[in-house]
């Protein structure tokens, strides 16, 4: 085997452990949801094929054609989910009010895919250990507390990393997936009629029978594709390739065979419906298979919790989220992070997410908003990306996506017929980070301008410095401002009230592209003001952890040689002052006001060390 088939096999293990995990337990309650109370749907002879051809179809047209073929070729510089897909689509947008609507869209889906973080773990962890109630009855009081165990343990180990535990997780799923497949298979052989729903007229004439009651059909099936957006959200880590040869050479068969299989075991035996996924194993097996459920439900929820970091990340530094303390917690892979903040709120959200709702079932009803409305968004933006970045015409781009928006829109108002009964739960929750995060980057906005709008200019302030008679010290100061024009607080406190000015001062602008990734050699720029005063722009992807002092260190600067040890780093913090007659309403004033003085520190967040770091503090009126 080459060198590179090897590296793709090593992707594709890669990408089967940690793409595939969500969408790989769906089988865990789909049907069983499909036949459940809610849904009022009999089991009968047609009703179990068309459901099982609703099922095959959705993942072959939904996962197989929008994701696989079409979705993933809208990588931006071959990173991929929906904030990448954000800054990609309002790229070649130009219109303030159109970008502005692209940007309310990808924000709402960024804040949907938190509520997929909260609820995936909670519905697959319970659904897992549900399976102890048929080996005995007795183990059912134990359900509830061994889920929030279970979930308590798998957050308490983030903070590890997953760089070697990552490493068991494709060889679990590839067990998972065959064994999917076989149980499947065995019940097919039983009864082979079940293959007859391949055909899509069942699947037509089962939506087309329900008549009023198809959207609660639909909400079901839509369980079966939850997990999808997991493709395109990790395709930086692992490729497109590697994530195409995955689905199509394992994930698929298996999940096709094991939904046919259920079908199989309903045709044979009815009775089966209360769980069909554990009843489809022979008894001898229901514990080895509840134990292997459990750990793929653990990795399927990893998979999200580690997609929250990274979405988290990207929203940071996209301007949409204060900053907040990130830890690498690989050496090799910088996508490897770990947000303690954004992992212990989830942890307490998906316990009481668990506690309130009681079962999968009833977590099975807000599950599907939030997968189909950040399916829609990712859709709406894909158009924008076929239109504007690819340059197809108009036709073209809306014959791609427009049949695919118009079904992610009849999926959503399915999964929406159930907002009374547990869907209100995600849109609830995605308001309120829409709002929040709306809130940080308006916020920042008017923040800045206030700051910036009485500061002299730069080029004046250095001329105004030949008739000074400020002290000079022989040392280097580096000074941290968001603008490139003006005179940062800091440099003018210093002079305030230590009447000192450094022989060598960096003015440091950090800015962030709209692509993922920066390379190092556009990283830098340097200019000279005088008077010993330099600007030095860094520029980094919103995928890219900055680091300062590594960037001084790399440029280029005529005449001298970064020190760190002689360097100081002053930074200014702002205490905001809110009040009436603002931009924003007062309590968004206040919300942006208690955001800031809880935000991250500046120091950590560009790895500056502590030592060497004198921070200046102003009081800001907004």
């Amino acid at each position: 085997m080459s060198q590179p088939s090897k590296g793709l096999a090593a992707l594709t293990l890669g990408a089967i452990g940690v793409v595939y995990g969500d969408i790989g337990t769906s089988p865990l309650y789909t049907v069983k949801e499909i036949f459940g109370e809610s849904t009022g749907i009999t089991l009968t002879h047609a009703n179990i094929l068309g459901a099982v051809s609703a099922i095959f179809w959705a993942l072959m047209f939904v996962v197989s054609l929008k994701y696989v073929m079409l979705v993933l070729r809208a990588d931006n510089k071959g990173e991929g989910g929906i904030m990448a897909l954000l800054a990609l689509a309002s790229s070649a947008v130009h219109q303030h009010r159109a970008k502005t609507v692209l940007f309310g869209l990808g924000v709402f889906g960024a804040a949907l895919f938190y509520g997929d973080s909260i609820l995936t773990p909670a519905i697959s962890v319970l659904s897992a250990v549900e399976g102890l109630s048929l080996i005995t009855p007795k183990l059912t009081p134990y359900i509830l507390p061994l889920s929030i165990a279970i979930l308590i343990g798998l957050f308490y180990f983030q903070k590890k990393g997953t760089d070697k535990v990552g490493k068991l997780f494709g060889p679990i799923i590839v067990i998972w997936f065959l064994t999917l497949g076989i149980i499947g298979i065995w019940h097919i052989i039983k009864m082979p009629t079940i293959l007859q729903a391949i055909n899509p007229f069942y699947a037509l004439q089962f939506l087309v029978d329900r008549g009023s009651g198809v959207f609660l059909a639909v909400g079901a099936v839509v369980l079966a594709i939850t997990g999808a957006e997991a493709l395109y959200a990790d395709m930086g880590h692992f490729g497109r390739p590697a994530i195409r040869i995955a689905w199509t050479a394992l994930v698929l068969p298996g999940l096709a065979l094991n939904y046919f299989g259920q079908g199989a075991l309903l045709l044979a035996h009815p009775e089966a419906v209360t769980n069909p996924f554990y009843l489809a194993f022979p008894e001898s097996l229901l514990i080895p298979a509840v134990v292997l459920s459990t750990l793929a439900t653990i990795i399927a929820s990893q998979a999200v919790i580690s997609g929250a970091y990274s979405i988290t990340r990207q929203a940071i530094q996209l301007g949409f989220l204060p900053r907040m303390r990130i830890l690498h917690t690989s050496a090799k892979e910088s996508g490897q992070i770990y947000i303690p903040a954004i992992n212990w709120a989830l942890l307490i959200a998906v316990c009481l997410t668990v506690i309130a709702f009681k079962n999968s079932s009833a977590i099975a009803a807000a599950y599907g908003i939030a997968v189909t409305g950040t399916m829609l968004i990712t859709s709406i933006l894909t158009f924008f990306v076929v239109r504007n970045i690819w340059k197809y015409p108009l036709w073209i781009a809306l014959g791609a996506t427009g049949i695919f928006i118009s079904l992610d829109i009849l999926l959503l108002a399915s999964c929406s017929v159930k907002f009374l009964k547990g869907g209100w739960f995600p849109i609830a929750l995605a308001m309120i980070l829409v709002v929040v995060m709306w809130t940080w980057r308006e916020g920042r906005q008017i923040l800045l301008s206030k700051i910036h709008e009485d500061d002299p200019k730069m080029d004046l302030f250095i001329n105004n410095l030949e008739n000074s008679d400020i002290s000079i010290i022989d040392r280097t100061a580096a000074y941290l401002n968001a603008s490139k024009d003006t005179v940062p607080q800091a440099l003018l406190h210093n002079i305030k009230h230590n009447q000192v000015l450094h022989k060598t001062n960096l003015i440091i602008t950090v800015t962030y592209a709209d692509i993922p990734t920066v390379a190092a050699e556009e990283r830098h720029s340097v200019k000279f003001l005088g008077k010993g005063f330099w600007q030095v722009s860094l520029n980094y992807g919103f995928m890219q952890a900055p680091d300062i002092p590594k960037a001084l260190a790399e440029c280029d600067i005529p005449g001298f040689t970064f020190d760190p040890f002689t360097t100081s780093y002053f930074v200014s913090r702002e205490i905001i002052i809110s009040g009436h007659g603002g931009a924003m309403a007062k309590w968004r004033d206040d919300m942006f006001s208690v955001m800031s003085r809880n935000a991250g520190s500046v120091v950590d967040y560009f790895n500056i060390p502590s030592n060497s770091v004198i921070e200046l503090g102003s009081r800001v009126h907004i």
